[in-house]
């Protein structure tokens, strides 16, 4: 499941440490403007955690030297090998703007990211003068041993056949259905193994609420709510659909952690059993 960045900072230790003794695999994190660090608060989380893997969906690429992000994320899969999965995207473009980060082509700028990363990540030592990424003989002292996989955070056909191309996963954005992962996964068209994260809106009422709905703004096979049996068969579905990790968003109106980590460790276990 998701910790939300509505949620205050000081509330992230008790949600991992909740989240990892109930046995849930994942627990991701945002890095919404203009709320939490995300490469901070997934480096407490790792450090309060034992088995759960930290997922940040995701970085803006724009805010961020590809040559120092990767010393970031080298630095945490050296200290929690296998735990950390970084996503990186364009991020919201009006947001850019306000920083003064927006690029004229966000593609160009993501595919030049994403290939100098992955590269520093596996040990290279790259020299490239892209239209955004220029670098001159950077290699990483301290690459990982265990290579996270870096994924792209994907909405539109272009980026998620960028996704497919260039890195090792996408992640898609919530409120969608199992036909459009199957779309997705099927524009990706990756000749690997490919990690496909979606976030899946859920809840513990009998249908989706009026706030929920508003919420989401999402058609209702979007979203997961009832019984733990019930979110089980939504998130079954969107697994059989392609998903290979599904990340149980509770709504921002809903700001309570322990019901809803007990909805998602009790539809997990019925998913395991």
């Amino acid at each position: 499941m998701v910790f939300r960045p509505q949620l205050a900072p000081e509330r992230l230790r008790t949600f991992v440490t909740l989240a990892d003794e109930v046995g849930l695999d994942d627990v991701w994190l945002w890095e919404d403007c203009f709320l939490e660090g995300g490469l901070t608060a997934s480096t407490a989380a790792l450090s309060w955690t034992g088995s759960v893997r930290v997922g940040l969906g995701l970085m803006p690429v724009p805010f961020r030297n590809p040559a120092v992000a990767a010393m970031e994320v080298a630095t945490l899969a050296r200290l929690f090998p296998g735990r950390f999965v970084p996503a990186a995207g364009h991020g919201v473009l009006e947001w850019m703007d306000q920083v003064g980060a927006r690029a004229a082509s966000p593609m160009t700028l993501l595919r030049e990211w994403v290939t100098a990363v992955r590269a520093l990540l596996a040990g290279e030592t790259v020299t490239t003068s892209g239209s955004y990424v220029r670098l001159d003989r950077v290699a990483l002292d301290w690459p990982p041993g265990v290579v996270p996989p870096l994924l792209v955070g994907a909405r539109g056909p272009r980026t998620i056949a960028l996704a497919g191309e260039c890195a090792d996963g996408m992640v898609l954005d919530a409120g969608i259905t199992p036909d459009t992962i199957r779309s997705a996964v099927a524009r990706a068209a990756a000749p690997g193994p490919h990690e496909v994260v979606t976030y899946l809106p859920a809840g513990a009422s009998a249908a989706p609420t009026e706030a929920e709905q508003a919420a989401y703004n999402r058609p209702t096979e979007g979203i997961a709510v009832g019984t733990p049996a019930d979110v089980a068969a939504v998130v079954r579905r969107f697994a059989d659909a392609g998903a290979t990790t599904v990340v149980l968003q509770p709504a921002a109106t809903d700001l309570s952690i322990e019901p809803f980590i007990s909805l998602a460790a009790e539809a997990r276990n019925i998913l395991r059993g």
